[in-house]
């Protein structure tokens, strides 16, 4: 199945570049242009002008930085092969939590052979972007995160075995979140490894994109003579994480509704009758408690605010709803709380379509409550949606029956800093 193997990794000499927590950025496509700027201010080598160049050349100046930084020694490959032991210690709904997993090469593998499997949607903009910076660079600045089954344990003992003594890299990013990093260069531990993985299936939890441009990209290179199939550029950086990890948090992305005609909140009320329960809840942590109870019960349901502190709490009444609309999708697909929300709201009653959807016509994503409140209090939107977080035995199974959620449907926290390990594969 999946083939995983260690990497001569590409490390920042902080003797030369500085301080490592100046050096590193949270993922390229949460960051905004004045987030960028500060990250260089701050340090002149952080990784951002690689992983998010800007310019009208920024591709070519990305790779021409890649080399300066190569030649002054900013950057070096590790002498040995080795893997990467990451962990992350952070605070979540209140609680202290942390996940930890490893960094290696993955083969990659087209989706349909079911060893690497994706769970959402992509866009073409994105690809195209990732496309050319890599055409550039022939580098992973930051790693795919990806899930596996780790029905005995083997794998995650093997890597907490390797990461009792002081870490090689350790910071703190900007979120208060602890990024950990052990490089282990034991031969006989990434044999282990190399072993274990050889039953299991991949999982892609975050990096959709980055993981379908890599695959066109090594396909470029073998077309036009660069690569074969063992060349290093059909492998890929992964961060690889056990599902049954408890230090997993998925947040919910919810979804605000702007620029409907002839928008009336009765109207819709009326027709959300047909398919859910509706219940009128005043204040915010009401709602929120209410969804956990539906949580925890296991039902389909999300709220629907449309202003002055009101919500409207629609629960599913027939779990076989979106089935029938949609019989050739899987029961794990049409059981999702967002399957339900698009299938029976979006698509509908307000008739927004998935090309819609994908091109945000009507519809804007937020992880943050209070953003898909004020935008209704302010008038920016006619009303929003809360949702709760989607299960991660969700996404495995929608994963397995070959399908895909639709867009934003999963938000996994925190994010994998980019900047304690590259893959430079040529």
């Amino acid at each position: 199945m999946a083939v995983i193997k260690g990497m001569k990794g590409l490390r920042y000499s902080t003797e030369v570049a500085g301080d490592l927590n100046t050096l590193v950025c949270p993922p390229y496509d949460i960051i905004s242009d004045e987030q960028r700027e500060e990250y260089v201010k701050n340090n002149e080598y952080n990784i951002i002008r690689l992983e998010l160049p800007k310019g009208e050349n920024r591709y070519k100046d990305a790779g021409n930085t890649l080399k300066e930084w190569l030649e002054k020694g900013v950057l070096k490959h590790d002498d040995k092969e080795s893997i990467y032991v990451y962990e992350m210690e952070f605070t979540a709904n209140g609680s202290k939590k942390a996940v930890k997993g490893f960094v290696s090469l993955v083969k990659l593998e087209e989706f349909s052979k079911g060893i690497v499997l994706p769970h959402e949607e992509t866009l073409s903009k994105a690809k195209t972007d990732r496309f050319n910076l890599m055409s550039e660079t022939f580098c992973n600045f930051s790693q795919i995160y990806s899930l596996y089954m780790d029905e005995d344990g083997k794998a995650y003992s093997t890597i907490d075995a390797c990461s009792q003594d002081k870490p090689d890299m350790e910071i703190v990013d900007d979120d208060g979140v602890i990024h950990r990093m052990w490089c282990v260069h034991d031969e006989e531990v990434l044999d282990g490894l190399t072993k274990i993985f050889e039953d299991k299936k991949l999982y892609i939890a975050d990096g959709h994109h980055r993981y379908e441009t890599a695959l066109n990209f090594h396909k470029h290179l073998c077309e036009t003579g660069v690569s074969d199939k063992n060349s290093q550029s059909g492998y890929i950086m992964m961060m690889l994480v056990n599902m049954e990890n408890d230090g997993l948090v998925v947040f919910p992305t919810h979804r605000i509704v702007r620029d409907l005609n002839n928008f009336n909140v009765d109207d819709v009320t009326a027709k959300l009758t047909g398919d859910f329960n509706v219940t009128d809840i005043k204040g915010r942590k009401e709602v929120e408690d209410s969804l956990y109870e539906m949580y925890k019960q296991g039902k389909k349901a999300f709220a629907m605010y449309f202003g002055n502190d009101s919500f409207k709490l629609l629960v599913l009444k027939n779990e076989g709803a979106v089935k029938e609309i949609m019989p050739k999708m899987s029961d794990a697909y049409c059981g999702l709380d967002v399957s339900v929300l698009h299938t029976l709201v979006l698509e509908k009653i307000f008739g927004i379509d998935k090309e819609n959807m994908a091109n945000q016509v009507n519809l804007t994503y937020t992880k943050i409550i209070d953003e898909a409140i004020a935008a209704v209090d302010n008038g920016k939107a006619n009303c929003s949606f809360i949702l709760n977080p989607t299960k991660v035995s969700e996404i495995r199974d929608v994963a397995l029956a070959r399908e895909k959620m639709p867009q934003k449907s999963t938000y996994f926290y925190p994010k994998t800093i980019t900047g304690l390990v590259m893959n430079k594969f040529r």
